[in-house]
C-alpha cells in the first residue's frame, strides 16, 4: 500500500511541475497575494477529480471517443492564444512597478472563471491526468485507491506550495522589467502549448 502511495506520489509531481498554463496562472497570482488559496484549491481539486475519474475508468472513454478531447482541443487552443494576446500586450504597456500591494484586485468570479478554463479546457490535462495516469495505475489494481491518492496528495502540495511559495521571490518583482519578462514569459508558455494542441 504504502509502495503504491509513494509511486503514486512520483509520477504525480513527475506529470506536474512541467511548466504548464496552470501553474503560469497560479504563479502570477501568487506574486500578487490574489485569491491563492481559493485557485490553489480550484486546481488541486479539479487534478484529484480527473485522477480519479482515469484511475478508476474514464481513461477507456477517453481513448475510444477521442471527439471529446479534440472538442476540448480547439476550445482550449483558442482561450490559450487570447489569454497569451494578454499578457504579452501586458509586457509592453506596463510602465510602473507593479507591487502586489497597489495593484487592483481583479474580481474572485472572473479569476476562479480564468482558472476553470486553464484546467478544463486543456486537452494536455486530460492527457496527462486521465489517461496516462489511468494508464499506469492498471500496474496497481489492487491498491489503485493508494496510487490515486499519492497523484492526488502531490497535486495539493505542489499548487499550494507554488501559489503560497510565489511571495518569496517579491523582492525579485519588484521592478517593471521583472514583472514585464514574466508577462512575456507567460504569453510564450500560453502560445506554445496553443499551438502544440492545434499542431
Amino acid at each position: 500500500m504504502l509502495q503504491s502511495y509513494m509511486q503514486g506520489l512520483a509520477v504525480g509531481f513527475s506529470l506536474i511541475i512541467a511548466i504548464g498554463a496552470q501553474n503560469a496562472f497560479i504563479l502570477k497570482q501568487g506574486l500578487k497575494k490574489q485569491y491563492v488559496f481559493w485557485l490553489c484549491t480550484i486546481c488541486a481539486a479539479s487534478d484529484s477529480i480527473l485522477i480519479l475519474l482515469g484511475v478508476f475508468g474514464f481513461s477507456q472513454l477517453v481513448e475510444s471517443h477521442p471527439e471529446i478531447v479534440n472538442g476540448a482541443k480547439y476550445l482550449g487552443a483558442t482561450f490559450l492564444l487570447i489569454y497569451g494576446a494578454q499578457h504579452f500586450i501586458q509586457a509592453f504597456k506596463t510602465s510602473a512597478s507593479l507591487l502586489p500591494s497597489e495593484n487592483n484586485e481583479t474580481q474572485l468570479f472572473k479569476m476562479l472563471c480564468i482558472c476553470l478554463a486553464l484546467t478544463w479546457l486543456n486537452p494536455h490535462v486530460y492527457l496527462d491526468t486521465v489517461v496516462l495516469m489511468g494508464s499506469i495505475s492498471t500496474k496497481f489494481e489492487s491498491t489503485a485507491l493508494y496510487f490515486a491518492s499519492g497523484a492526488i496528495t502531490a497535486s495539493w502540495v505542489f499548487f499550494f506550495a507554488l501559489g503560497f511559495g510565489a511571495r518569496f521571490l517579491l523582492p525579485i518583482f519588484q521592478n517593471t522589467t521583472a514583472w514585464k519578462i514574466l508577462d512575456f514569459i507567460i504569453a510564450l508558455v500560453m502560445w506554445g502549448i496553443a499551438i502544440s494542441l492545434l499542431v
